[in-house]
């Protein structure tokens, strides 16, 4: 058995992993509380390690392009009726330069859920290589893809990581479709700095913490994952393309209903 899921990565071009939401999850009984960068290891390994336990001969056989692996019985859908008494809430991490996986991730996570719209993106664009310093310019082709999604009503509000108050600045003055709030990482302050908070303030920006590490998913620990899980897969080829991270909130009680990850990779172009 164990070749079979070997040769479907061979055969495919991308991979699309689904965690389902999480507070389901009773397998992963990590005694300390985790960082996302490891809650997101622990969750890649425990969906490749059941999708290849559940792999067909008959899958085999069609050997698809995109494959799709997700943690079955932990996939859970908004009820319609309480999609009013939800919020739902994205964080977007696009880890290489493609513009086309913003659109593709959202719709991915409104199908995932069974909702037709979402309450708020955030963005986080793809690390740049060290010594470079982020700009409004790297910024702007990402935002211009979320003001779209805003367009055609896929999303209500969007917003940023990370921007100090020049760069926040210059994104909210340039933007058609203002930022509504911005990420501030509390490992870099446990201040939020002034200048920031008055900024957002006078602009109703809405001031967030997390505690994201810088990198989320590395092309070598996504490759470390997938080799320990699929025997003989040739986990150098894939790379990580975005990580998406969802929430959905009652909105009366403040309480988390569903949380979960998608992640999707491609197989990298060998010429």
């Amino acid at each position: 058995m164990g070749t079979h899921p070997a040769s479907l990565l061979h055969a495919a071009h991308s991979l699309t992993l689904h965690t389902g939401n999480l507070m389901d999850w009773g397998r992963l009984k990590k005694k300390c509380a985790v960082g996302p960068g490891e809650e997101l290891g622990d969750c890649i390994a425990t969906i490749l390690n059941e999708w290849s336990s559940k792999v067909t001969p008959e899958l085999v056989q069609e050997s698809p392009e995109s494959l799709e692996c997700a943690v079955s019985q932990a996939m859970e859908t908004i009820n319609p009726e309480e999609r009013e008494e939800m919020k739902v809430s994205v964080k977007l991490f696009v880890l290489d330069s493609g513009l086309s996986s913003i659109r593709d991730a959202v719709g991915m996570v409104c199908s995932t859920l069974a909702v037709a719209q979402l309450d708020s993106v955030i963005i986080v664009p793809p690390p740049l290589e060290d010594g470079v310093i982020l700009t409004l310019e790297h910024l702007q082709p990402y935002w211009r893809e979320l003001e779209s999604l805003v367009q055609d009503n896929k999303v209500v509000a969007i917003g940023t990581s990370d921007l100090d108050k020049p760069l926040l600045e210059q994104l909210y003055l340039w933007a058609q479709i203002k930022p509504s709030s911005n990420q501030v990482n509390l490992a870099s302050c446990c201040i939020m700095p002034p200048d920031l908070t008055a900024f957002a303030k006078e602009f109703d920006i809405q001031l967030l913490t997390h505690s994201d590490s810088k990198e989320i998913l590395s092309d070598e620990s996504f490759q470390d994952v997938v080799r320990d899980s699929v025997q003989g897969s040739e986990a150098e080829a894939w790379s990580p393309s975005w990580v998406l991270r969802y929430s959905v909130i009652v909105k009366t009680r403040g309480i988390i209903k569903c949380k979960g990850y998608i992640v999707q990779a491609k197989r990298k172009a060998f010429h």
